[in-house]
C-alpha cells in the first residue's frame, strides 16, 4: 500500500525551529515527503501548479502562501492543509473554506495551541516579575549600586491571596488558567464567547470588563487581534485598576488605547510588562521608555523549545490522523472562523 504523499514546503530554518529531529524523521518515515530542498520560498502559483496528486500540504512560519481558489482547483487529492504555526487567517480565507474545505471534507489545522504553552508561561513570569518589580530592583542597582530604594516598594500583593483577571479564554488564556489553577487565588474571565457553565468547569468566575478591572489585582491579556477588539481596553477600564495593579500584554497591541494605557501608567499607580505594542516595534523616541513601572519586550513570549517542537510533534499527529481517518486534534472549527486570532 502506498504511503500518503505530503508536500512539505518549509525552508530548512523554519525544520531546525519547529521540529524535534525525532518527529521530523517520524514523518519522513511514515509518509512520502517531498521536501523543500532549495529552500525557495513558494508563491500560491508555485503551489498551484505542484499540489495535484498531494494528500497533505504543509505550511508554517516560513513558507505559507495564500491557499488560493486557483490552488484548490489543482488539489485533486488534498486531505489535510497543515500549518505548522499559529494563526492561519492569512493562509485560507473564508472562502476558500466554505467552496473547497467544507465540501470536500478538508481538514485544516493550527498548531496554534503548541504556542499557547511558551505565552502562557512567558506570561506567569511577567505577571510575578511586574508584580514583585524584580526589573525594577535589578535597574536600579545597575544605576545606582544600591540595594534598596524607597522608591520602588519591596512588599505587595503578590500572585497569591490575589485575584487575577483573565481576557479571554483563548488557547493561551486557558493554558494560563491552569497554569494558575495550583495557586491559592481567584481568577475572573472576561470572554463573550464562553458562558457562565464553561468558565466554572475551568474553575474562574465570568464577569463583565469592566468587573474584571475593579475586581483584579493582576490582568493579563489574550483576546485576538480582530476588529472587535481594537482598544478593547481603554481609560474606562484602566482608571478601575487599583493602586499597585499589574497589567501584561502578550496578545496583541491593537486591545490596547496606548494614549489611556500612558496616562495611566505615568501616575506611577500601575505595572506594566508589553510583549506586543501598537505600532510594533515602539519608535525609539516612544515615551513609554521614560516610565520605569513599564517593561517592553520585542514580541519574545511565544519563544522557546518546547513549545516549538510541540509545534512540529503535533503537525505529524495530525497528518497521522487525518490520513487514518480519526479525528485531528488542532483542527480548525469553520464555524468560529470570524473570531479565531
Amino acid at each position: 500500500m502506498s504511503k500518503p504523499r505530503v508536500w512539505y514546503i518549509q525552508t530548512a530554518s523554519h525544520t531546525e525551529k519547529v521540529f524535534d529531529p525525532a518527529d521530523y524523521q517520524r514523518m519522513l518515515d511514515a509518509f512520502d515527503v517531498t521536501v523543500n530542498e532549495t529552500d525557495k520560498k513558494y508563491t500560491s502559483e508555485d503551489v498551484a501548479a505542484g499540489i495535484a496528486g498531494f494528500d497533505g500540504l504543509v505550511t508554517g512560519w516560513s513558507n505559507a502562501p495564500p491557499v488560493t481558489s486557483e490552488v484548490m482547483e489543482n488539489a485533486d487529492k488534498l486531505k489535510i492543509i497543515a500549518h505548522s504555526a499559529g494563526s492561519i487567517r492569512h493562509v485560507v480565507s473564508k472562502d476558500v473554506i466554505d467552496n473547497y474545505l467544507i465540501p470536500r471534507d478538508i481538514v485544516l489545522f493550527s498548531a496554534n495551541h503548541a504556542i499557547a504553552y511558551n505565552v502562557a508561561e512567558s506570561s506567569v513570569g511577567m505577571l510575578l516579575m511586574a508584580s514583585h518589580r524584580w526589573a525594577q530592583f535589578a535597574e536600579n542597582f545597575r544605576e545606582t549600586g544600591t540595594s534598596r530604594t524607597p522608591d520602588i516598594p519591596g512588599n505587595g500583593q503578590f500572585l497569591k491571596g490575589s485575584t487575577v483577571g483573565i481576557i479571554s479564554a483563548s488557547k493561551v488564556g486557558r493554558e494560563v488558567i491552569k497554569l494558575l489553577s495550583v495557586w491559592p487565588l481567584k481568577m475572573v474571565l472576561y470572554d463573550p464567547y464562553v458562558t457562565e457553565e464553561a468558565a466554572e468547569e475551568m474553575g474562574v468566575e465570568k464577569v463583565e470588563l469592566n468587573e474584571l478591572f475593579q475586581r483584579s489585582d493582576h490582568v493579563t491579556i489574550h483576546a485576538p487581534k480582530l476588529e472587535a477588539t481594537d482598544n478593547l481596553i481603554g481609560a474606562e477600564q484602566l482608571k478601575l485598576l487599583r493602586d499597585g495593579a499589574t497589567l501584561v500584554n502578550t496578545a496583541r497591541g491593537n486591545c490596547l488605547d496606548h494614549e489611556a494605557l500612558f496616562a495611566e501608567a505615568a501616575a506611577g499607580r500601575i505595572n506594566v510588562v508589553l510583549d506586543v505594542t501598537e505600532p510594533e516595534p515602539l519608535p525609539t523616541d516612544s515615551p513609554f521608555r521614560t516610565l520605569k513601572n513599564v517593561a517592553v519586550t520585542p514580541h519574545v513570549s511565544g519563544a522557546g523549545f518546547y513549545g516549538y517542537h510541540k509545534i512540529g510533534e503535533t503537525t505529524v499527529d495530525a497528518l497521522e490522523a487525518a490520513f487514518a481517518g480519526k479525528p485531528v486534534a488542532g483542527a480548525v472549527d469553520y464555524s468560529r472562523y470570524e473570531i479565531l486570532a
